[in-house]
């Protein structure tokens, strides 16, 4: 992860944010009071957040690393998703 000056960042933002979403980059920027900040794109935000959510539940947890480790060993079985819309 990068880290960049407020500074920097203030003067270089659209070219900055551009490439934050052209390559799922996190950027730091540092400030001169150690009040730092992270800036990523939302749509890495949304899966941080969503991974957060599905990991929140031990019972979840234990089933997606069942599944995982059923892939893994090939013994896995894969379905089509359904519309159901």
């Amino acid at each position: 992860m990068n880290a960049i000056t407020y500074s920097n960042f203030r003067q270089n933002l659209r070219s900055i944010i551009r490439k934050i979403n052209d390559d799922a980059e996190r950027i730091v920027v540092t400030t001169n009071d150690n009040s730092n900040v992270v800036v990523m794109s939302q749509e890495d935000y949304d899966s941080m957040m969503e991974t957060l959510y599905l990991m929140r539940s031990s019972e979840n947890r234990n089933r997606i690393s069942q599944a995982i480790s059923q892939l893994e060993a090939g013994t896995g079985t894969e379905r089509d998703l359904v519309d159901i819309s």
